[in-house]
């Protein structure tokens, strides 16, 4: 039996800024996105018939973050809310389930997150391995350098390599990246996506309510999401058999040329992996929205990314697109999703 056709219709974010004066439940920077998403599709938060968010309070430094976030919804008439720990991608994820199962037909995920807050090194180390990798309390970029060394060294890719995604993303000439001093060894700092403060929040619709709220809905073709060892040691870091995976099930015997590709990669060798794990011809756009690259908004980031992809066929930028999602410590889980247009 197939599923029932779902599409992305609306799509706003927070600017992805390096600190905000907001508090770490996200409501200063979830309200305006949800205004705007109403005015843009000209509906209220009532037409909203189920809500999913993405957060972690370990990173608000808060218990139950996620329920202080609900006061930029507003909690009465009574709403249909639920939650995961991890990149709102996967808030997105079950609510296209809820939609899929035929209990709503308009769903809205959203996320948020607060890297200015604390230390936010020290909190995602709290994700590795409590044996063998937390204790020694190793930060992101640490983690990041010592995958990106071992792509370099088995020739899956170069520092140049690196350097031209960087250059694509900021602009700026690849030899003089090149000879910018090494923040941790092999990775520069053009190398690594800087924390941001941001929120960002999608709209899902059945094909019926798609169809009366925009002219062009970005349906879902595809999407899957998998996941790798935790063990660093048991998995060859510069390959992503998960996103190579995910990315198999959702395009199916679908064409992998397409128009636009957002991908969420914390480094710049991290859009190589997934570039070859999704096996993108040179032909396909890769982010135009700057990717999570141009900032690293925890918790959001992988939901931008769907938002992004989707955008660019609702504008009439792409006909179709396919975004990548991450959660967890170097590229640990992925997920993919294919959209098209109307006529794609």
């Amino acid at each position: 039996m197939a599923f029932p056709r779902i599409a992305v219709v609306g799509f706003a974010h927070s600017p992805n800024v390096a600190a905000t004066h907001g508090t770490t439940n996200g409501v200063e920077m979830l309200r305006p996105c949800f205004d705007k998403l109403y005015a843009q599709l000209g509906i209220t938060r009532t037409d909203i018939e189920f809500w999913c968010s993405g957060s972690s309070d370990y990173l608000a430094g808060r218990a139950f973050s996620f329920i202080s976030a609900v006061d930029s919804i507003g909690a009465m008439p009574p709403i249909n809310e639920s939650h995961v720990e991890m990149d709102a991608a996967w808030a997105l994820y079950e609510a296209w389930v809820k939609i899929a199962t035929g209990e709503v037909d308009l769903a809205l995920a959203y996320g948020f997150g607060k890297a200015s807050a604390g230390n936010s090194d020290r909190t995602l180390t709290l994700q590795t391995d409590p044996y063998t990798v937390a204790p020694l309390w190793p930060d992101a970029r640490s983690l990041g350098a010592l995958q990106a060394r071992a792509g370099i060294d088995s020739g899956a890719w170069t520092e140049a390599d690196m350097a031209a995604v960087a250059a694509r993303t900021f602009g700026g000439d690849t030899e003089e990246l090149l000879a910018a001093d090494y923040v941790a060894d092999p990775l520069r700092a053009h190398d690594i996506a800087p924390y941001a403060d941001a929120a960002g929040a999608v709209i899902l619709a059945s094909e019926r309510r798609a169809r009366e709220l925009v002219a062009n809905p970005a349906f879902i073709t595809g999407w899957d999401h998998r996941i790798d060892s935790p063990n660093f040691g048991a998995r060859d870091l510069t390959v992503s058999p998960s996103t190579a995976l995910a990315g198999d099930t959702a395009f199916g015997d679908a064409s992998r040329a397409v128009d636009v590709a957002e991908i969420n990669a914390s480094f710049t060798h991290q859009e190589l992996i997934v570039k070859n794990a999704l096996r993108l011809p040179d032909s396909v756009r890769i982010n135009p929205s700057g990717g999570s690259l141009a900032g690293n908004a925890l918790f959001s980031a992988g939901l931008q990314r769907i938002g992004y992809a989707a955008h660019e066929i609702l504008s009439g930028n792409a006909g179709t697109a396919v975004a990548h999602a991450s959660s967890g410590p170097l590229l640990q889980q992925n997920m993919v999703v294919t959209l098209a247009g109307e006529n794609n």
